[in-house]
């Protein structure tokens, strides 16, 4: 199977085969992590680079009373803001949410990697700005969008970052995410997530169960979430 975090970058630019290697080359140190398990904690000094290349993780940030706020969700080929390193410490965790094989890269090797090939740069720069581009659309949900667009504009959103490095097709993918994760990430309750859930089910639009998320109307989904996928920059243009 290629190199996840090459097929993520080469979405963002034209890489020539030597590039693709050294991204590659630079993933060499593995570790196989169980679900549950922590990246990095808020805090900790920013190095070194993580990248996912097999599984599901998530970056959260915990209230006072110990209440969590998933922000983000990193899929296969995703990695750790490389500009955070001016800061002194992390300022959020990011933990495994499935079994997942990560990459560990020194800051200092990814910054040079990323100056000594242009095209990497772009490559590096448009991941970043696409990454961006998602919170800013988790903050208009959180603010303006009801419950029900919440949940479908979500699902949309991780089909096509799915679909863009060839994880999804036929409005199918995994979709490892319990309930209660939805309900962290989507500002809801469990309860209220679950019933969101069936009703798109019985409306027979989508099916999220075992795992697996499948679209069954893609263009009633969309309309649901008002969602316009130009923010994620797809490499195929179009939800349906």
């Amino acid at each position: 199977m290629s190199n996840a975090f090459v097929r993520h970058l080469s979405g963002y630019g034209h890489l020539d085969d030597t590039e693709k290697a050294l991204l590659a080359g630079a993933c060499r140190n593995l570790r196989e992590l169980p679900a549950g398990a922590h990246l990095i904690r808020e805090g900790d000094e920013p190095d070194p680079v993580f990248v996912i290349l097999e599984g599901w993780a998530c970056g959260y940030k915990i209230l006072p009373d110990g209440g969590r706020q998933i922000i983000s969700f990193m899929l296969p080929g995703d990695f750790c803001d490389i500009h955070i390193a001016i800061l002194q410490a992390i300022d959020h965790s990011i933990m495994t949410l499935t079994k997942a094989t990560v990459a560990s890269l020194p800051r200092a090797e990814m910054e040079a990697l990323i100056q000594a090939r242009p095209m990497l740069t772009q490559a590096f720069w448009w991941s970043q700005l696409v990454d961006q581009s998602i919170s800013r659309s988790w903050i208009v949900s959180m603010g303006r969008r009801k419950s029900v667009e919440r949940v479908a504009h979500l699902m949309c959103e991780l089909y096509i970052r799915m679909r863009n490095i060839g994880l999804a097709s036929d409005h199918e993918c995994r979709m490892p995410l319990t309930q209660l994760v939805l309900a962290d990430a989507l500002g809801l309750t469990p309860v209220h997530v679950n019933r969101v859930l069936r009703s798109l089910k019985a409306a027979k639009v989508m099916e999220l169960s075992h795992g697996s998320l499948q679209i069954l109307e893609p263009e009633k989904l969309a309309q649901i979430a008002g969602f316009d996928g130009n923010y994620l920059h797809e490499r195929v243009h179009g939800f349906v």
